[in-house]
């Protein structure tokens, strides 16, 4: 989990995300979730190279992370708050609200080469790394 700095006074609330600081990567790819439908689920796959930085700038939904060997659930819930997603981490998202915008931020252009879309796949890969 990173935690973003916050600024805020009576006109409102301003949250920082800094290469190199907050996210630990040079930034190459942005791009974010937004209309999900009720009860339809997104991601189940890894990334051979990719990191990622998510996080909710509004809304809220759950995050699943699996490195192979330990299979966490995280709630992303507040636009201060995102998760680093490294490589080889197979990755879900559930239960989007209504008013989720998920704003992912990347360390590399699309490559459709770099994905693992098998989870079977995943876990021979994460087993001989």
């Amino acid at each position: 989990m990173i935690n973003f700095r916050g600024i805020g006074d009576q006109r409102g609330h301003l949250t920082v995300l800094e290469e190199g600081t907050e996210i630990p990567f040079s930034v190459q790819r942005i791009y974010y979730l937004t209309a999900t439908i009720e009860g339809v689920s997104r991601g189940f796959h890894a990334h051979k190279m990719l990191e990622q930085v998510a996080v909710c700038v509004a809304g809220s939904c759950e995050m699943v992370l699996d490195d192979g060997l330990k299979r966490e659930t995280i709630l992303l819930d507040s636009s201060d708050t995102g998760v680093y997603i490294g490589n080889l981490v197979w990755r879900e998202m559930h239960d989007f609200s209504k008013d989720c915008v998920l704003l992912v931020l990347a360390n590399n252009l699309y490559d459709e080469n770099d994905y693992i879309r098998s989870y079977k796949t995943f876990l021979e890969l994460v087993k001989h790394k």
